[in-house]
């Protein structure tokens, strides 16, 4: 079976951080009345400061599927994947945004990906690692090669003063009150390969174990009813209609904290547990990532251990708990993340993650082991500033309008580029050597097209504008060596020749190509001047940026990169060939319309080409 690794994380904490003195201003004091409880319940959990999806007014900022979709796409952004290969996407939480339909699906909608499977787990804490085992075995069985993992919450819209003060209440029960000041909003993902990263740390997944003691204690951490004695109590669904069940208190959260103490024996029972089976030998332990939801339960857990002969040191917990708050399902991802870019890991450690839950006693642990080298060091490249290749043409009305309306469409295009999953590897320092491979069997099946629109576009321009035909004619000789060239590089890379003849055009590819030949077929197509200031524009603007990036991330030769990085120069040439015939005394306003429209339908169908990459 595959071994699986987490190869990336990310986090997305909204607005600014809290401190406990601001609690109040994002909650709202209830009646008008601070709080008699919330300075001793925030002394004993420690937390010093957390985030809210709210704002001073108490309006939602972000819904929670919106802090779970910028948590992936952090994830991504540090991994060699784009959201479009994301084959499984496994969330967990609390409580999303709407009771129909799933999480997932929720969640997946406000992704840029494409059709993946989905599996949504709702639960408290452990949701999170229930999401994280499903994701774990399915690709650990082979049935996934990749899938993304996260963990979301948004708490503090159910503690807001006003869904009190609706109810008229003259002061909040204690089991209520005690959560306000004790959950906070955030999400953390996790994308999880069959394959370690291929930059930095990943961390092999060992194995994931989990269990509930449902039938052992009533239910701790609940909304939806009024008390955890009854189990046949109705809940808010059985109320004559929604306002009742709100007056009466029953969609409150609430938790039992008399049950507080069985959660952390409940969970290092379950640690000593996989003790005895050999699975975790406390003494070779080299981190512990323990969710609690708060400092004082700290304390009891590490007591327990001792007492049992299961002591893990006070150096080697690791917990953000008092800087980040707690975030029920999110916290042990958050958590993980923090630790997977501090720095303080290294090839071989153990890491083991301990998350218990209250909601009606579930238990859950993992083990990883840090693999690959630690390069915290790895940063993007910088991204430069977005400017049109300059064109030099004529003082007169016709080409000032063509300079700025073609300049408008290259900065639309440039900017676009960066948001194409392929580009963002480039600058990410994500790109892997199969991830270039195919960048080159894509571009060639159009490349090679590019000297064959261009004869046909030539064969079609009258005699009476000779010289714009003998422009074309240059620049099919041009187009040819081009895709020479990709091939020569392509071989240099190990692979064979026959394989990039045998390939066959994208999705995008095919539309461009299309177009091309389209244009080209029709009387005097003088408007592919529009299609060849964009793909020229690549050349001499894009192409050797690229290649430059892709040749030292990758560690590769001038020869297999010289494709990309002959441009830079070469297409200086071509520019100027571009100006003499945009510059012609024929031109007019209409043409210059119509090579501006084409310009404009070129740079979003080259666009579609590089997001299509493998869509044949």
């Amino acid at each position: 079976m595959k071994n699986v690794y987490i190869t990336s994380s990310g986090v997305y904490l909204p607005n600014k951080p809290i401190s406990n003195d601001e609690i109040e201003h994002y909650l709202g004091e209830i009646n008008g009345e601070k709080s008699a409880v919330k300075d001793r319940i925030l002394k004993q959990n420690g937390i010093k400061q957390r985030y809210f999806a709210l704002n001073t007014k108490q309006e939602s900022t972000h819904s929670n599927a919106q802090l779970a979709v910028n948590a992936i796409e952090q994830a991504i952004a540090k991994s060699s994947l784009s959201q479009k290969e994301i084959e499984l996407l496994s969330t967990g939480t609390t409580q999303g945004d709407l009771p129909v339909p799933g999480f997932a699906s929720m969640v997946h909608g406000g992704l840029n990906s494409a059709a993946c499977e989905v599996a949504s787990f709702q639960s408290v804490c452990a949701s999170s690692m229930m999401a994280l085992k499903n994701a774990y075995v399915q690709i650990k069985s082979e049935e996934k090669q990749n899938a993304v993992c996260v963990g979301s919450e948004f708490a503090s819209r159910l503690f807001k003063a006003s869904r009190f003060e609706a109810q008229k209440m003259k002061s909040v029960p204690f089991d209520t009150e005690f959560l306000r000041w004790m959950l906070s909003d955030g999400a953390g993902a996790l994308v999880l390969e069959n394959k370690k990263s291929i930059k930095g740390i990943s961390l092999k997944i060992e194995w994931i174990d989990l269990k509930s003691h449902a039938h052992t204690f009533p239910v701790c951490m609940y909304t939806g009813k009024n008390s955890n004695q009854n189990e046949a109590e109705k809940t808010w669904l059985d109320y004559a209609d929604y306002e009742s069940a709100s007056k009466d208190g029953a969609i409150n959260l609430k938790q039992d904290v008399r049950l507080l103490n069985k959660v952390v024996q409940t969970g290092v029972s379950h640690y000593f547990e996989l003790i005895d089976k050999g699975m975790i030998t406390p003494k070779d332990i080299d981190w512990l990532c323990c969710h609690y939801s708060s400092e004082y339960f700290k304390k009891p857990i590490k007591d327990l251990m001792e007492k049992g002969g299961g002591e893990i040191a006070e150096e080697k917990w690791f917990s953000n708990l008092v800087s980040k708050g707690n975030t029920g399902a999110a916290s042990i991802f958050i958590m993980l993340e923090e630790l997977m870019y501090s720095g303080k890991l290294k090839e071989g450690q153990s890491i083991l993650c301990m998350v218990p839950e209250s909601g009606r006693f579930i238990t859950s642990f993992m083990k990883l082991t840090v693999v690959g080298h630690n390069d915290v060091t790895q940063k993007s490249y910088p991204i430069r500033e977005i400017e049109a290749p300059e064109l030099n043409l004529n003082s007169d009305d016709v080409s000032q309008w063509l300079v700025r309306n073609l300049s408008r469409i290259w900065i639309d295009f440039e900017a676009n580029l960066l948001k194409v999953p392929i580009v963002q590897k480039i600058h990410n320092k994500t790109l892997s050597i199969d991830d270039y491979k195919l960048l080159l069997m894509d571009l060639r099946q159009q490349v090679i097209d590019g000297s064959q629109w261009i004869s046909r576009a030539a064969s079609n321009i009258g005699i009476e504008l000779f010289d714009l035909r003998s422009a074309f004619i240059k620049h099919t000789a041009a187009e040819h060596k081009d895709y020479q060239m990709l091939e020569l590089n392509f071989e240099n890379l190990g692979e064979s020749v026959t394989k990039i003849h045998s390939g066959e055009k994208n999705i995008g590819s095919i539309g461009l190509s299309s177009f091309m030949f389209q244009q080209a077929s029709k009387p005097n197509p003088i408007d592919l001047l529009g299609a060849m200031f964009i793909i020229e524009g690549i050349g001499k603007r894009l192409a050797a940026h690229w290649g430059t990036m892709i040749k030292d991330q990758l560690d590769l030769k001038d020869n297999q990169v010289s494709f990309f990085t002959y441009h830079g120069v070469a297409d200086e040439k071509h520019f100027e060939n571009l100006e003499k015939a945009l510059n012609h005394p024929l031109m007019h306003m209409d043409l210059a319309k119509k090579i501006v429209k084409t310009a404009k339908t070129t740079a979003l169908l080259y666009e579609m080409q590089l997001n299509e990459l493998g869509n044949y």
